[in-house]
């Protein structure tokens, strides 16, 4: 993420949640203010950091433990990440066993050396990446303590994601690189180790401090507070520059309403500002010694990255801070708090196409802030489908069903028997095509095919209602099941469980057409309600729509409506009125049926 190029002082029109939601009138959630201060020596790439939180418990628990991740740790030999990715049978071609051969100056760490829990010293233990803290005293309901530390640190050699001198030669790519404080909400503490696969944060402030070499040109989450005095393009525009003298400069930022903040530093960053006319600054920054081509590519991105800006905006909730960052780092596409890091050297599709997924993440996770080690699903699913439908309509590629690749990968784990439901915690799938497969594809599918269920016009007010009601908060898959239900009208219950807690597949065939009589049968364990299409032996169409009984309501259709079907009687039968010349089963292919061969029937 990358500092405005204006000073900004605004903390956005966001406020602290201790709101509604989940469903519950009880629902709260923790709030965290971090202040750091943070020396970093470019040479060694080591740093040292000074960090003051303050942590509000608005739970109403009594908390005696707390606990930090302390991600850099994953990178040393016989970490849990290194163990993982020499085991898993399709390891990540960026990890592969690189971490078993990091030299010590060459792997990530970070060394608490003292923490205190206001102002008395308190007991700490480094448990790989965790930090388990007891507590001198407990913290109660409604009360905020400060929490005091000073802690070392090293940039490990860029592996995945976090890193320094990448493949492209970016210097620095600070992700998840200061100790941050573990989640606790109405499920406990969430405090999985860092094995490879996403985060989730508790929602807050930052102050954040830089001092770093003169040259080098940084990125952040949040609003620079000083841009004269560190210049690098950031400056007013006509006002005087105030360097200090000496080898560093510093940064000071800001980043209200946040849950991470993340930084990327380098000294041949180009910074470009594309002011967008509601206000918004894009910012991007990219290294100067790219090839020509590329380099073009990221000048040809900053009007369509604006293009983005507001398609997910319209269709979603307005984007609620003053800036966002594209910033070339880290070891493919992430995103972070108001920016993302992605490689640089890219074709134009693959540029444009890495960036709308990452600025989709805005909204998936990071406003509408699931738990991505629990519910990837809901993170990547999600902005698969957003930005799959925003750029088939900038790049005007007139896909009549843009989520195509979604639905093969999904019959692809399906036809080879690796699926697993999409209940299963994100570090430990049985293998990373199980994984991704089910967190993007059949995460895509989840609202592609409730297009299906309950209308393209639903599905479209379910996720501005969701945004509305959801940002900022920490939303869980009851909530946008509810949420659908309640502007649709149609129960879903039977849904969420299925496709999301099972691996149940969707298999309808037609069994016969006898003159006028049209039989249909359920193979697959999971239901569906059905569009059936009926070609006359006069040409003439028609389309009809079979309900779910469980679904107590149908879609808005122009379908000829027929009785419901239910799911314990395994065939179902309808009349017409004319001669058949050919059925199909779901014409729009927004249904995953899993076996198309069965789904049509032509009289020969």
């Amino acid at each position: 993420m990358i500092s405005c190029a204006t000073v900004n002082k605004s903390t956005t029109n966001t406020k602290p949640v201790k709101a509604t939601v989940q469903n519950n009138n009880g629902y709260w959630q923790q709030h965290v203010d971090y202040k750091m201060d943070i020396d970093m020596d470019v040479k060694t790439y080591q740093y040292k950091g000074n960090q003051k939180l303050v942590y509000t418990n608005n739970s109403p628990d009594v908390l005696d433990k707390v606990f930090y991740h302390l991600y850099f740790n994953a990178f040393q030999p016989n970490s849990q990440m290194d163990i993982r990715s020499r085991n898993i049978a399709d390891p990540d071609g960026r990890v592969g066993d690189r971490i078993s051969t990091l030299s010590p100056s060459e792997i990530g760490y970070i060394k608490v050396n003292s923490l205190k829990q206001n102002g008395t010293a308190v007991r700490h233990e480094t448990v790989g990446t965790i930090l388990e803290v007891t507590l001198n005293q407990p913290i109660q309901p409604g009360e905020s303590v400060t929490f005091d530390m000073l802690f070392d640190a090293q940039v490990p050699k860029q592996i995945r994601r976090s890193g320094r001198d990448s493949k492209e030669g970016v210097a620095l790519s600070m992700t998840q690189w200061y100790p941050k404080m573990a989640e606790y909400d109405f499920e406990g503490w969430h405090t999985p180790p860092y094995i490879g696969r996403e985060f989730h944060g508790v929602w807050g402030n930052f102050e954040v401090t830089l001092h770093i070499d003169k040259n080098y040109v940084v990125g952040g989450s949040g609003y620079l507070q000083n841009p004269q005095e560190v210049g690098h393009g950031y400056e007013k525009k006509g006002e005087q520059l105030n360097l200090p003298s000496g080898n560093k400069l510093t940064w000071k930022f800001t980043a209200p309403n946040v849950h991470d903040f993340t930084w990327a530093a380098d000294p041949e960053y180009i910074h470009d500002t594309y002011k967008m006319d509601n206000g918004i600054d894009l910012h991007f920054l990219y290294k100067k010694t790219l090839e020509p081509v590329f380099f073009e590519n990221w000048k040809k991105l900053q009007p369509k990255t604006a293009e983005l800006m507001e398609y997910f905006s319209a269709n979603i909730g307005q984007y609620p801070y003053k800036q966002y960052s594209v910033i070339q780092g880290g070891d493919g596409g992430m995103e972070y708090a108001m920016c993302t890091l992605i490689t640089g050297k890219r074709k134009w599709g693959s540029l444009f196409g890495v960036t709308a997924h990452e600025l989709a993440h805005t909204w998936f996770q990071f406003l509408l802030a699931t738990n991505e080690s629990k519910h990837p699903w809901m993170d990547e699913g999600f902005t698969t489908y957003i930005s799959n439908k925003a750029e088939n309509e900038i790049l005007g590629e007139g896909k009549e069903n843009p989520h195509e690749g979604s639905y093969r990968g999904y019959n692809y784990v399906v036809k080879n028997n690796i699926e697993e439901p999409l209940s299963t915690h994100a570090d430990r799938y049985h293998t990373n095509t199980a994984y991704g497969v089910a967190s993007y594809s059949k995460g895509n599918i989840f609202l592609s095919q409730l297009e299906y269920i309950i209308g393209a016009e639903n599905v479209a007010k379910t996720l501005k209602k969701y945004f509305e009601d959801f940002s900022f908060k920490h939303p869980i898959p009851n909530d946008i099941k509810r949420t659908a239900e309640k502007v649709s009208g149609i129960h879903l219950d039977w849904y969420l469980n299925e496709w999301t807690q099972t691996t149940h597949t969707i298999d309808y065939g037609i069994k016969s057409v006898n003159g006028k009589e049209v039989t249909l049968e359920r193979i697959g364990k999971m239901p569906m309600p059905l569009d059936v299409e009926v070609t006359y032996a006069d040409g003439s169409k028609e389309l009809f729509n079979i309900p779910l009984r469980m679904m107590r309501g149908e879609k808005k259709s122009s379908a000829t409506k027929l009785e419901d079907w239910t799911f314990a009687h395994p065939t179902y039968s309808f009349s017409i009125s004319k001669e058949v010349k050919s059925v199909e089963i779901d014409p729009s292919k927004l249904m995953a049926d899993v076996n198309s061969e069965n789904n049509t029937f032509s009289v020969k």
